[in-house]
């Protein structure tokens, strides 16, 4: 085994990483907390997608805001992640498009005062493209978290946070820190707003 080369990969991941974190546009991340807030202050449901590593950040996301956010407060963010109904996705992919299955899932539910979050990597997914052309046709704000140039999903959704770098991993890992620390500002924020929840209900 040739573990200067295991080293040598090591470094060079961790390397690119601690760069990638350095080209964070903090401001776009303050824009994102700020955006579920308000959606949450308007009695808004927030949707978030995405495919492979996107769709495990999407879930883990949707995890944090049902629990990690919700249980420090009285009145409950709504959350769903489209990505947590696997038999409505595979029976849409079966019987219209892979391109719709979360379009399709949106177009049940979604409402004016509601929140898009789609999640890519290279910002070009047919299907996450899609729903957020019609949530921006509903009045739903969008956000894209992407990587890469950005892709299609920047252009499109209202607002964006961008990790402007060529590696799908290293993508994956910073949308993934920045929801962690979206998440944190959140608590900070609403905790003062709102008293801690004393027992369980």
């Amino acid at each position: 085994m040739n573990m200067n080369k295991i080293k040598e990969e090591t470094q060079n991941y961790l390397t690119q990483l601690q760069e990638a974190i350095g080209k964070i546009n903090q401001g776009e991340i303050v824009s994102f907390a700020q955006d579920i807030i308000n959606t949450y202050k308007n009695d808004g449901t927030i949707y978030i997608f995405g495919n492979g590593g996107s769709g495990a950040n999407a879930s883990h996301f949707c995890g944090d805001i049902l629990k990690g956010l919700s249980c420090q407060l009285h009145r409950k963010f709504k959350s769903i992640c489209l990505n947590d109904n696997s038999p409505a996705m595979m029976a849409i992919a079966n019987d219209l498009s892979y391109e719709d299955i979360f379009l399709e899932s949106l177009k049940v539910f979604l409402k004016p005062n509601d929140l898009v979050i789609g999640i890519s990597g290279s910002g070009n997914s047919p299907n996450i493209v899609k729903p957020l052309i019609y949530a921006n046709k509903v009045g739903a704000l969008t956000i894209a978290l992407c990587g890469f140039s950005g892709g299609k999903i920047k252009e499109i959704a209202s607002k964006s946070v961008h990790v402007n770098i060529n590696n799908m991993e290293i993508c994956e890992d910073l949308h993934l820190a920045i929801t962690h620390c979206v998440k944190n500002a959140i608590i900070a924020v609403m905790t003062e707003e709102d008293k801690p929840q004393k027992e369980q209900l």
